[in-house]
């Protein structure tokens, strides 16, 4: 099983913004953080969840994973399989397509202190505009 935390940052209300993901288990230690450009913090929130997955999906669908978020909003979504928002609804149908591609897949929301490394690397995708994918320790 992999833990895999996300976390999404924005600058603003509505501003630039970046998502990120640490995976990792025995075996497995990678992390990532991408540049989205002006979204909500919301949206940033999502994007870091389908982020990890599309990351993931090629190199470990054999796993399964338990994605953890300080977002509720995210946690909630995915949990209850339904959104009313329109703008997370096209995040909610990507991120649903892509859970089929592993064994199983849940998700608990953690709070901001238990997500610490996801933060940084979120701010720091928002500081360099960039994307990078490694491995860590």
């Amino acid at each position: 099983m992999l833990e895999v935390y996300i976390d999404g940052a924005t600058l603003g209300e509505n501003g630039k913004s970046a998502a990120s993901f640490v995976a990792k288990n025995k075996q497995v230690c990678l992390e990532g953080y991408t540049f989205i450009g002006e979204k909500t913090n919301h949206e940033a929130e999502f994007h870091a969840l389908y982020f990890a997955l599309v990351t993931l999906k090629h190199d470990y669908s054999d796993e399964i994973l338990s994605i953890r978020s300080d977002s509720k909003i995210v946690v909630d979504t995915i949990e209850k399989a339904y959104t009313k928002n329109p703008a997370f609804l096209s995040y909610y149908n990507k991120i649903a397509e892509l859970i089929t591609h592993f064994p199983h897949v849940f998700i608990k929301w953690i709070s901001d202190k238990d997500n610490k490394r996801a933060d940084t690397l979120a701010r720091t995708g928002l500081q360099t505009e960039s994307t990078v994918i490694q491995s860590c320790s």
